[in-house]
């Protein structure tokens, strides 16, 4: 129940800082990018193991979200592929917080059993966005089934995230 609350409480905070700052503000000069996490796996419990992710986030962003997909591994050899969105909200030139959903396929490896193949990610980053577009950050993420297996234990994850322009790897 106060997890439940919790949700709600952070989904309607994220909500009026979109309706706060113009979340598309510094959009326009934002390309793809290729993010890379690293960092902690089920921090919250007793079966913490290390993490990578590695992400393809769309530059589209016509309706304000952008879709992106990924794939996480951790050092236990659980992994999981996931399709989300996320939103870009522009604390200034610098800052720029990220909510983002997903959905995705869980194969548990040595690693936690989160009871379900089908598993579910809501999480927020924020990070600081560089000259080159370039952002560096940090990133909390919540995993589960949402109850639709036997069990949800749920897990969260803490990583720092480095996001590369897709326009600057390739451009001469």
């Amino acid at each position: 129940m106060l997890r439940l609350f919790c949700l709600r409480a952070v989904g309607t905070a994220l909500l009026l800082l979109a309706l706060l700052f113009d979340t598309r503000a510094h959009a326009g000069d934002d390309p793809s990018f290729v993010a890379f996490h690293v960092g902690g796996y089920d921090v919250n419990d007793n079966e913490t193991a290390g993490q990578f992710n590695l992400e393809y986030r769309s530059g589209w962003d016509d309706w304000y979200l952008k879709p992106f997909a990924g794939v996480m591994a951790t050092t236990d050899a659980a992994i999981y592929g996931y399709l989300g969105v996320m939103l870009d909200i522009y604390l200034g030139r610098r800052l720029v917080l990220t909510p983002n959903f997903a959905a995705g396929l869980y194969s548990d490896g040595d690693g936690k059993d989160l009871g379900n193949v089908v598993e579910f990610r809501s999480g927020i980053e924020l990070a600081y966005r560089f000259d080159n577009r370039m952002r560096l950050g940090v990133s909390f993420h919540h995993i589960s089934n949402a109850s639709i297996g036997d069990i949800n234990p749920g897990t969260e994850t803490l990583t720092l995230v480095l996001s590369l322009p897709l326009n600057n790897l390739f451009s001469d």
